[in-house]
């Protein structure tokens, strides 16, 4: 009897076996996470010295067990002190440019900046690699809000106001915090790896882009597209300043429901309407009253007049409005267009007057009457009292409210009309819009086209003014005297304001600047050609590197910042600012949560690269696909941080089997062979052609992904390919050369193959994992070079695919064999017997590799017979087929102890047995089936067919043990 097992798949058991975690699906494939087996005491010695690391920055793997993590600011900075970081201009191609997304001043270094540092650090690097001249260009952010904010806390602490200090006092205060504070974040981009060229790092308030920012300013008011006016932003109290539409966060909060009585002027006691409203103190701004012109309880109330309550019998119309939702509260809707954005567009275009009732301190104006001066918090309560004791409160009741609130002090946004300065977006909406419609400008993923279009199809006039004293002051001077909104000056300067203002005016005029300053986003829209040189556009950076390349940041500031870069620079340069934009999702936690203080999941890259190493941190954030959110899990990271440990056991590995560096002969012998050539790779021996095939269709695949942005895909395959192809199968195979046959002109071929591959793993690597491939790279014979400026392999470099098959079926049969042993649970040290049969083409090439299959498989050596037709003991065998035309037998007799197996088999069956009987009388009884749930029925139909099966297979297994047995 013949038992035949199929091995079509990946092996369940490997002699190169220890759990690990896979980066992508953490599935438990068995595999070893070091290189303990890998016999080091069986090499031959070797004294190998690197100058590399004569110079104190570098450690070899031959010294060190371990890549040690705080090794990586030494190599950053010997990067640095390199010069690597800055273009080479001497290579002449292409430049690739990329303009960091500059972090605030006032920031710490959070996931999000570990996201943005690592993908345009591997655009860079690999850029870089290939011969393009690359450009990095770093740069914080003055961040108006947020430095002001830390600033007068900083000074509160001190017993200081800052009205007290003056503006010019306090403008220093923040220069000096500035200097002392704000060079935290850029040390911590630092950490992360980032390769920008510091010697070019601005900052949105130096001289240079402070001059940008006035020239811009300027122009747009000079073309019409800049004007003051008074209109509804979103306005912050406790800043007393307007704030933009992104620095307010909506929170779903529980709140109320007033309902208020509203009499009808000129009717009787029971002539009312009853008005639903979340914000009662608002009634004092009442301009109108609304009701749908088809809902019939109102329709007679319509052109009539309505009496404001608590305001002294001030009157109000009551019109119609297609717009007003009946099924709401009660169908009515006070109109308050100085306190709500939907009711200033209705007054807007109903032609309604705006009525103001509060103070920029959110507390009420003389309009409220009795109110006035007290907070609108305060008011609300006072106000519904009042109403309640004057009969015209009707109810209230428990409401889910969207607040609006500061996103910087968390404080509750008021709508407000105010004057402000802003600009007219739609012309230049137009141009960004045609850009991306012509094609000069690509976004990935490419769905966020349609969000970009219509974004700018619906575009608001945008307001840049800002009631802060840190930023950039806006360049519009007024004259002493004058109506400021009518009479004001516009200039680069205030000598140039000053002399076109007595030109007009006379010479004893007197000027003073507007006291607001531009709104953060105007200055970092301009960045990625201000930080080059504009407006001089002579200036050699210009010139040489703009447009930028890319444009890399998060998803979620496509429009407050992407898209007003594209306008921006199409009306400043006449050309779009980057070709490309790519965009990243957000990191989540590992239940797929946004990170939060609250929710206390928050995740330091501080604290995660002092335990697990920077390149682990990028690696595991750089698998992400573009625009989606990643899950960010401490299992990742450990699985990533053991990738980096078996890349350096590889590396000593390598380095322990390589000649001694004083061995000329030896290294002149590895370093003439060129895996460029096809003809030399079809004289290498199967695994060392496969090896090399498989490394340059890599090459290929990697390389186009790149080039496409799929990083992720780039560190898929090449994790896969170093792991699964390269440490799992040739390095354990090149064992076969290098220890047991074949002498030194095998072993030559063996350690070149071993080298090469090694190295360009390395190369490809590099973009994703810097530091431990430069370590592992500098530890390397005969490099001429660092890592980080080696050139990029080449691509379609020669493969042989029919080596690659050849190859495939050898690993087959390995799996096919190692399968069998954990499957009668053959000890690892075990050598046991097989006889190969195959027909004439493959066991050719089988058999040249006859000692591979014997140390991958733990086969016996001189008990591997090869055959084209069944042995005669096949009746007393496992029968294993590995592929077409490839089979093996394995005598039972060699692998186990035949009367213990079939006695521990016997007992096996009888607990099965016992087991489906069981099952199966279940299901015969009416009672349950008819009674149980009907997934529970079918779990048990699904248990008794599954151990129906088991028992076949080990009924199968004993007939055959036990014919085994009769023929001994």
């Amino acid at each position: 009897m013949i038992l035949q097992t199929t091995f079509p798949g990946h092996s369940v058991w490997s002699s190169c076996s220890a759990h690990r975690l896979h980066p992508f699906l953490f599935s438990k494939r068995r595999r070893r996470s070091s290189l303990s087996y890998w016999h080091f005491n069986r090499l031959r010695p070797r004294l190998f010295t690197v100058a590399a690391s004569e110079n104190g920055v570098f450690t070899s793997p031959e010294i060190a067990k371990t890549f040690d993590f705080t090794s990586e600011e030494g190599i950053y900075n010997w990067w640095e002190s390199q010069g690597y970081f800055r273009p080479n201009l001497d290579r002449g191609s292409d430049p690739f440019v990329i303009s960091m997304p500059p972090p605030n001043v006032t920031g710490s270094l959070h996931m999000g900046h570990a996201m943005f540092v690592t993908l345009e650090d591997i655009m860079v690097r690999y850029h870089r690699m290939k011969g393009r001249p690359t450009l990095w260009l770093p740069g914080t952010d003055h961040a108006g809000i947020a430095t002001q904010l830390v600033v007068e806390k900083m000074l509160a602490s001190e017993g200081i106001k800052r009205v007290e200090l003056g503006r010019d006092e306090f403008v220093n205060r923040v220069w000096e915090w500035k200097e002392k504070y704000g060079g935290t974040i850029t040390n911590q981009i630092k950490r992360l790896g980032a390769s920008c060229d510091w010697n070019r790092e601005h900052f949105t308030l130096d001289e240079q882009l402070s001059r940008a920012v006035i020239e811009a300013f300027v122009r747009l008011h000079e073309k019409g597209l800049i004007y003051q006016g008074s209109y509804m932003v979103n306005w912050s109290p406790s800043l007393q300043t307007a704030v933009s539409d992104l620095e307010v966060e909506y929170h779903e909060e529980s709140g109320t429901l007033y309902y208020i009585k509203y009499r009808v002027a000129g009717g009787s006691k029971s002539d009312y309407l009853t008005i639903a409203t979340t914000r009662p103190e608002t009634l004092f701004g009442d301009v109108a009253i609304a009701v749908h012109p088809e809902d019939d309880r109102y329709s007679k109330y319509i052109n009539r007049m309505a009496i404001v309550p608590l305001t002294y019998g001030r009157h109000v119309p009551i019109i119609s409005d297609k717009h007003v939702d009946k099924d709401f509260g009660t169908g009515v809707l006070k109109i308050s267009p100085g306190h709500d954005h939907n009711d200033y567009n209705l007054a807007r275009k109903l032609g309604l007057p705006i009525l103001n009732v509060m103070n920029k301190d959110a507390t009420l104006n003389k309009v409220a009457g009795l109110y006035c001066g007290l907070d609108r918090f305060e008011a609300r309560k006072k106000l519904w009292a009042d109403l309640e004791e004057t009969g015209l409160a009707v109810k209230k009741e428990p409401h889910t409210l969207r607040v609006p609130r500061s996103q910087r002090g968390g404080e509750v946004i008021e709508p407000l009309v105010s004057k402000q300065w802003f600009v007219t977006m739609e012309p230049l909406a137009e141009k960004a819009l045609r850009a991306v419609e012509k094609g000069d400008l690509k976004i990935i993923p490419e769905r966020f086209e349609k969000i970009y279009n219509h974004w700018l199809s619906n575009i608001k006039d945008w307001c840049i003014s800002r009631q802060l004293w840190w930023g950039h002051r806006i360049p519009v001077w007024y004259i002493v005297g004058k109506d400021c909104e009518e009479e004001y000056i516009v200039a680069r300067s205030e000598d140039e304001a000053l002399r076109k203002a007595q030109k007009k005016y006379g010479r004893d005029t007197k000027i003073y600047q507007d006291p607001d300053v531009l709104d953060t986003w105007f200055s970092s829209a301009l960045w990625p050609f201000s930080t080059l040189g504009w407006p001089d556009e002579s200036i050699e950076d210009f010139k040489r590197f703009y447009p930028t390349t890319m444009l890399e940041t998060g998803h979620d500031i496509l429009f407050f910042w992407v898209a007003r870069m594209v306008m921006m620079g199409i009306e400043f340069t006449g050309t779009v600012p980057f070709k490309y934009v790519y965009l990243h999702g957000l990191i989540r936690d590992s239940q797929g949560r946004k990170m939060s203080k609250t929710l206390g999941n928050v995740i330091d890259p501080l604290d995660t690269i002092k335990e697990y190493g920077t390149d682990a941190l990028r690696f595991t954030i750089a698998l992400g696909t573009a625009g989606q959110d990643l899950n960010l899990s401490t299992e990742r990271l450990t699985s990533n941080k053991a990738f980096t440990n078996k890349l350096w056991n590889a590396g000593k590995f390598v380095l322990q089997n390589l000649p001694s560096q004083n061995d000329a002969s030896a290294w002149e012998n590895i370093l003439s062979y060129k895996f460029d050539k096809v003809e030399l790779l079809g004289k290498l021996p199967l695994p060392e052609c496969w090896v090399i095939s498989k490394l340059h269709l890599l090459i290929d695949t990697v390389t186009a992904s790149y080039d496409k942005f799929f990083f992720g895909d780039v560190g898929r395959d090449t994790y896969e390919f170093f792991w699964g192809d390269f440490a799992d199968w040739y390095i354990e195979a090149s064992k076969a050369r290098l220890y047991h046959s074949g002498g030194d002109s095998v072993a030559s071929v063996t350690q070149a193959v071993l080298l090469y591959v090694f190295e360009n793993i390395l190369k490809l690597l590099h973009p994703f994992m810097p530091f431990v491939t430069e370590e592992l790279w500098q530890a390397l014979p005969y490099r001429k070079e660092a890592l980080i400026i080696s050139p990029w392999p080449l691509t379609s470099l020669p493969r042989k695919s029919n080596s690659i098959k050849k190859f495939e079926n050898l690993q087959a049969l390995t799996r096919a064999i190692r399968n069998a042993r954990a499957e009668y649970s053959v000890e690892p040290v075990k050598r046991i017997s097989a006889s190969i049969v195959a027909n004439e083409e493959v066991t050719e090439y089988i058999v040249k590799e006859k000692e591979v299959l014997a140390l991958l498989s733990r086969l016996d050596l001189q008990n591997i017979h090869f055959t084209d037709s069944p042995p005669g003991n096949a009746d007393q065998s496992v029968h294993l087929v590995a592929g077409e035309g490839l089979e093996a037998y394995l005598p039972l007799a060699d692998m186990i102890d035949i009367t213990a197996e079939i006695q521990r088999l016997s007992k096996r069956l009888s607990k099965m047995q016992t087991e489906y009987d069981g099952l199966k009388a279940r299901l015969s009884s009416p009672k349950f089936v008819e009674k149980a749930p009907e997934d529970v029925v079918r779990g048990v139909q699904e248990k008794a067919a599954e151990t129906e099966e088991k028992i076949t297979l080990t009924k199968n297994r004993l007939a055959l043990l036990k014919s085994t047995v009769v023929v001994t």
